[in-house]
């Protein structure tokens, strides 16, 4: 892979993340769309999309759910993450997915009926930098479970924040003790911190 992360910085080595806007309405301007890559650009091993959900849901989730982008390289990654407000200055109750193309961030869709989610509770100031390990954990291929990993969610909530990663096989437990040792491990967690394991068929029953 040569490193391709590398081109998660910028040319002063320092994280890009950190010029972000802190309108939500920035975001809904970029284009949907992915652009075919140019050349020299770092290619993912999958195409991904941004979506978001403002709280509390007025119309089904469904309606509310909105999609932000595409995008299929690590240089199409940070022009939209750097659109995108740090969860940590966000109000109100928002949630924010990164799952991969063709997959909507529900329980219905057909690529999810079967799996499930670790989910993981964090208190407050904690989010902004849990999130951006996380996502390039997954853009990086940093779990090793092929495909298993469908996406992940942050939810932004007033008294604390979560995290969650999907994956598309719940009864396949070492992928998924798996994918929760590689979360402690790319969110520097203690080995006693606790997560729960949800099963998606449960939550639509």
């Amino acid at each position: 892979m040569n490193n391709k992360f590398d081109a998660l910085q910028n040319e002063d080595g320092e994280d890009e993340s950190v010029q972000l806007s802190t309108e939500i309405q920035d975001v809904r301007q970029v284009k949907k769309e992915p652009l075919p890559p140019d050349p020299g650009e770092h290619r993912l091993q999958f195409s991904y999309a941004f979506w978001y959900c403002r709280q509390p849901r007025l119309r089904s989730y469904d309606q509310n759910l909105k999609m932000i982008g595409t995008f299929n390289t690590v240089e199409k990654f940070w022009s939209f993450y750097s659109h995108l407000v740090r969860p940590s200055e966000l109000t109100g109750q928002i949630d924010f997915h990164l799952f991969k193309e063709g997959i909507r961030p529900m329980w219905e869709d057909e690529a999810n009926r079967n799996g499930g989610r670790w989910v993981l509770r964090l208190r407050k100031g904690l989010a902004s930098r849990c999130w951006e390990n996380l996502i390039l954990a997954i853009l990086g291929e940093q779990f090793m479970v092929g495909e298993e990993i469908c996406g992940a969610m942050l939810s932004v909530r007033s008294q604390e924040d979560g995290i969650s990663v999907w994956n598309k096989t719940a009864n396949d437990n070492a992928t998924t003790i798996r994918i929760r040792d590689t979360l402690k491990r790319v969110l520097n967690l203690p080995p006693s911190t606790h997560m729960d394991y949800k099963m998606n068929s449960e939550s639509l029953r």
